[in-house]
């Protein structure tokens, strides 16, 4: 997360499996390297997950883990209604993987997803969007009442290129914007359809984007000198960047407080 107001950045907060007990000691080594964080409940909480399979809710400031689970590979992970967690497991578990932070550990339902990286849940059209190697796909929420919820798949989108990787709703559009190996794109929910991003459809090794909901400033991360990561971070509208010396940053998202 970046203070957008302090450029060189000053570190404000951070965390560690390890200091916190609520974790089970067994997973705390699950929480090796970060690759996914949203802020919920204008920063109150944080959804995080790491590829190494640790998967938490955490409370803000405090960092008291809510909930936690194991998914080895996760790489994405997203809030649904009614406390439900749902969680984007990459290649080697290559799934969707649904949970109730009041159940614990518990799996209430999976999938099979090649390579799954994305999860984006639209409120307002009660859709829940996810991204894969080569396909996009549109779940709607079944029997969510019960004890036994599950996603029915509506439709599915192939991608123009391999390797979906990030994928983030621009505010205040039908749009999501998202990465693949070698473009971005934008996925209109309106219209189902992807074209071509207007500014970056050309930038390859993008890890993630991010759009300030009040401002519109971009955030984002591309790989450089062969690796899966950076460190630094570049601003869009207006245009700068954010180095962390030593840092290895994969994705970054916009922490907006009230």
């Amino acid at each position: 997360m970046v203070d957008s107001a302090d450029i060189p950045p000053a570190k404000i907060w951070s965390w560690r499996a390890k200091d916190h007990p609520e974790i089970p000691a067994a997973l705390t080594k699950a929480f090796a390297t970060t690759d996914d964080c949203k802020p919920l409940e204008s920063g109150k909480r944080l959804l995080v997950c790491s590829s190494s399979g640790g998967c938490a809710l955490l409370e803000l400031p405090s960092g008291k883990a809510l909930w936690s689970a194991k998914v080895p590979s996760a790489h994405s992970i997203e809030a649904l209604p009614r406390e439900r967690i749902l969680v984007a497991a990459s290649v080697g578990w290559d799934k969707l993987v649904l949970f109730d932070r009041n159940h614990g550990d518990k799996i209430l339902w999976d999938t099979p997803m090649h390579s799954a990286h994305g999860l984006v849940w639209d409120d307002s059209r009660k859709r829940l969007y996810a991204l894969g190697f080569k396909e996009l796909r549109t779940y709607s929420l079944k029997d969510w009442e019960s004890d036994m919820p599950s996603l029915t798949l509506d439709s599915t989108v192939p991608l123009p290129d391999d390797d979906g990787h990030d994928f983030r709703p621009v505010p205040k559009s039908a749009d999501i914007v998202f990465s693949t190996a070698s473009h971005v794109w934008l996925f209109d929910r309106d219209k189902g359809s992807i074209r071509s991003h207007p500014e970056w459809a050309d930038r390859a090794h993008v890890k993630c984007i991010d759009v300030h909901p009040a401002s519109g400033r971009v955030l984002m991360n591309q790989a450089t000198g062969g690796n899966w990561w950076s460190d630094t971070f570049q601003l869009f509208n207006p245009a700068a960047s954010v180095k962390l010396e030593g840092e290895i940053l994969y994705k970054g998202r916009w922490l907006v407080e009230p």
